[in-house]
């Protein structure tokens, strides 16, 4: 029973932040367009690179979703670091997952892992910048249909799709079409991911001794291995957020908690493949240090501020778990697993698109 309890806690803590997450990025997919991005990442250098990790960060986007958009930026243009800034700062962190976070991990994470992912994208962009000539722009002939579709379902058609600006519709319907796509294409990109995330922190929380991982989930080889696992796995970041939780409440130090944050979310084999045709053997292997070198540091840095500030994270998570009163958990409970079942949606709903 104390499985179950744990795995019910996480839930009902998570809820109510994951519904306005998934508002935010409902909001941000009705107003933002491609041709914007591609507008805003123009150019290279720091300052280039700067923007398409900043830009990119709270867009509503999966790893593998994040793929089609980043090429066209590139085919648009874009040299190779803020392309890759974008493809890496993405995927890292989003609206939704930043209230996830918010919600399992407290605010000390939830800046630290914002943070990171943007330095994160930063540094890898401009190494993967420099592994190419300044005037290297697109010219690609990828065609990164058949190995996103492998991992993602609606982000990627979502990406590829994008209506064109000649063709605007009102303001309500782009806001009507971005909620639906929030609580449709990414609500059901995240939702077997986030049960298992779910699953996964209640074992943690429930069954795994504190003491244990405490011992063995800190420093230095922690953190790389983290970091080996995370890289290839495909899981996106409001997914990866309640083993986060439970990895914390169990004893692992707040830096390799956030190495496995960093990691997890950014890349997959589908990525990686995709980057290697795209940007060369030199480019790919720029990519994958940036990412273990960041991450690793950073986790380092982070237990660091940790330890001098001691900071009590457990409390923190506490405290923010008593801003919401339990009948708002258990609504946004219930609405997230009315809308997260399809067949409950399609009968709440049944106006939504034929692929929901």
């Amino acid at each position: 029973m104390s499985l179950l309890n744990a795995i019910l806690d996480v839930a009902l803590s998570a809820a109510p932040w994951l519904v306005l997450g998934l508002v935010m990025a409902g909001l941000i997919k009705a107003l933002v367009s491609e041709a914007l991005l591609q507008r805003w990442v123009g150019g290279r250098g720091l300052g280039s690179i700067a923007r398409a990790a900043v830009i990119g960060a709270p867009l509503p986007l999966c790893s593998c979703g994040a793929i089609p958009t980043a090429l066209a930026m590139y085919r648009g243009g874009a040299s190779r670091g803020p392309s890759t800034a974008f493809l890496i700062g993405t995927p890292g962190i989003g609206v939704d997952s930043m209230a996830i976070t918010y919600a399992l991990l407290g605010p000390f994470m939830a800046v630290a892992r914002a943070t990171s992912a943007v330095l994160t994208a930063i540094v890898t962009g401009l190494l993967v910048g420099r592994t190419a000539p300044a005037s290297d722009s697109s010219g690609s002939k990828i065609r990164a249909e058949a190995d996103c579709g492998s991992c993602c379902s609606g982000g990627c058609d979502e990406a590829r799709d994008a209506p064109a600006e000649s063709a605007s519709p009102g303001l309500t319907s782009r806001l009507a079409g971005g909620l639906r796509y929030a609580f449709t294409d990414i609500l059901d990109d995240i939702s077997l991911w986030l049960l298992v995330g779910l699953l996964v922190a209640g074992v943690l929380i429930a069954l795994v001794p504190p003491q244990q991982l405490a011992e063995l989930g800190s420093g230095l080889g922690a953190m790389l291995i983290m970091a080996v696992i995370g890289i290839p796995l495909y899981m996106c970041a409001t997914a990866a957020t309640p083993i986060a939780a439970g990895l914390l409440l169990a004893g692992v130090s707040p830096g390799t908690v956030l190495v496995f944050l960093i990691a997890a979310p950014v890349t997959s084999l589908a990525t990686l493949g995709v980057f290697r045709r795209e940007m060369g053997n030199h480019g790919l292997a720029a990519y994958l240090v940036g990412i273990l070198t960041s991450a690793v540091l950073l986790g380092l840095a982070v237990d660091a501020v940790a330890n001098w500030w001691q900071l009590d994270i457990s409390r923190q998570i506490e405290e923010v778990g008593e801003l919401l009163p339990a009948w708002v958990e258990w609504l946004g409970l219930i609405v997230l697993t009315s809308l997260a079942v399809k067949p409950l949606r399609r009968m709440l709903a049944g106006h939504l698109p034929h692929h929901a």
